[in-house]
């Protein structure tokens, strides 16, 4: 689904991406794990456009998107969940929600806010209410539910359990189970390397830049030098 070959990024004279090589199948759920500044939010930017490439070459199903646009890419089904939630604070849950069909021109909305007040009952009860008033887990739940508003091929998870206890980390990593039990495609950055790299197909280890390590998610959580530099053992 999504071939990534060579591809670079800077900002200004510094590289942050270093020639990086990777590929996340259909129905795969490919976790990224990493060191703060290792450069895995840049490489989910870079995914989405947001962030200007330097060389390097991205593809997803089959067709270069390289130079694409932002809205391109989510029109095309790429569809990123942002580091901290970034939800509209004074807008309404639904209101939130409704934004992330924005592409679709109205078809289908009412159908999907249905599915997703059924995966996220909380925010159905809350639907009214400003989403900024929202706890950090309801919150992460809203970014989530208006990801799959767009109706994304390839889901970008960017740190989905920062900031969150314990009990709504487990609870938001068994969404994101689900959500791959139907058969959705991810590719999940999280600092909590043991939980991403437990329920993934397979995983990479970013280190400032570079891809250091890949394999299936089982042989990363029982390599040494992740244990060592991620696992705190």
């Amino acid at each position: 689904m999504l071939e990534v070959e060579g591809l670079a990024s800077r900002y200004g004279r510094v590289p942050a991406l270093k020639g990086i090589d990777f590929t996340v199948s259909r129905g795969e759920l490919v976790a990224l794990v990493g060191a703060n500044g290792a450069g895995k939010t840049t490489l989910l930017r870079a995914l989405s456009g947001v962030q200007p490439v330097s060389a390097g070459r991205i593809c997803f199903e089959g067709t270069d998107i390289t130079s694409a646009s932002p809205e391109r890419r989510v029109r095309l089904g790429i569809v990123q969940v942002p580091e901290g939630r970034q939800v509209f604070g004074p807008l309404s849950v639904e209101d939130n929600l409704r934004l992330g069909a924005y592409v679709r021109r109205g078809t289908g909305t009412a159908a999907d806010l249905e599915r997703v007040y059924a995966m996220y009952p909380a925010l159905a009860e809350r639907r009214r209410q400003p989403a900024g008033t929202l706890s950090g887990g309801q919150q992460q739940m809203l970014a989530l539910g208006r990801a799959l508003m767009a109706q994304p091929r390839l889901l970008l998870l960017d740190e989905p359990s920062m900031g969150l206890a314990p009990r709504l980390v487990e609870e938001i990593f068994a969404h994101i189970v689900a959500l791959k039990r139907a058969d959705a495609s991810i590719f999940l950055v999280d600092q909590n390397a043991r939980a991403a790299l437990r329920i993934a197909d397979r995983g990479y280890v970013l280190e400032t830049g570079r891809i250091a390590l890949s394999g299936s998610g089982a042989e990363l959580i029982g390599n040494e030098e992740v244990k060592a530099a991620y696992l705190g053992f």
